[in-house]
């Protein structure tokens, strides 16, 4: 289930850099958004080579019977939710955060990787093992890495970067930025020039937005 975790870029030109290069840094060290954002390592972003198949994901890692999706729905519901026999999730609340909307229906909801895993693989998951990239596509332990929202945003989304996509919901924005900057300290991902140029933008309008993350070990949590 998932726990409860807490949750800019200099100006200087982009350093392209190797991905094996990046060097997570020590969550201590980090307590706000815009620290968290010049902590980010730069690199130019490639997906040679990506597929979805790459992510193994949903599945069943603590053999309850509930698959990732299920975990999500059943720890974000606001009310108990309704769980029929298999741990298919039939009812509840929730609430999607991108766009302020509240739904009782599962059918009405994706669960979105905070950091799509087109982006985790241009950012440096294509060097993972495959261990590792099921351990992220399927993280519950920590604060929205995985979130349930509205299948509109999450699919207006896709897998774009905060340069490009941010949640219609302006008071969303700054937690967004938070989320996806832990997302990416936290399993030691890159940034390229218009999404951490992005990024601190974001962080100089959001004042000391608080942020917090752990790392993940070699092959998950």
């Amino acid at each position: 289930m998932i726990t409860n975790v807490a949750r800019g870029f200099a100006s200087a030109a982009l350093t392209v850099m190797p991905l094996l290069a990046a060097t997570p840094v020590q969550a201590a060290e980090i307590t706000t958004l815009a620290e968290g954002v010049r902590a980010l390592p730069l690199a130019a972003e490639s997906r040679t080579g990506y597929e979805r198949s790459a992510f193994k994901h949903w599945v069943d890692a603590d053999k309850d019977s509930c698959n990732t999706r299920m975990d999500v729905l059943i720890a974000e519901s606001r009310i108990a939710p309704t769980v029929e026999a298999g741990c298919k999730v039939t009812a509840g609340e929730w609430y999607s955060y991108y766009d302020g909307l509240t739904l009782t229906a599962p059918g009405g909801l994706d669960i979105d990787h905070m950091v799509p895993l087109a982006e985790a693989w241009d950012s440096g998951a294509s060097q993972w093992t495959p261990a590792r990239r099921e351990a992220y596509a399927n993280d519950l332990d920590a604060e929205r890495s995985l979130v349930a929202v509205t299948a509109k945003t999450n699919r207006s989304k896709a897998d774009q970067d905060p340069s490009t996509w941010l949640p219609p919901l302006a008071d969303a924005r700054c937690t967004y930025a938070a989320d996806w900057v832990a997302t990416k300290l936290r399993w030691g991902l890159t940034a390229d020039q218009p999404e951490a140029a992005a990024l601190t933008d974001l962080a100089e309008t959001c004042g000391n937005q608080p942020l917090a993350y752990e790392l993940a070990t070699e092959d998950g949590n």
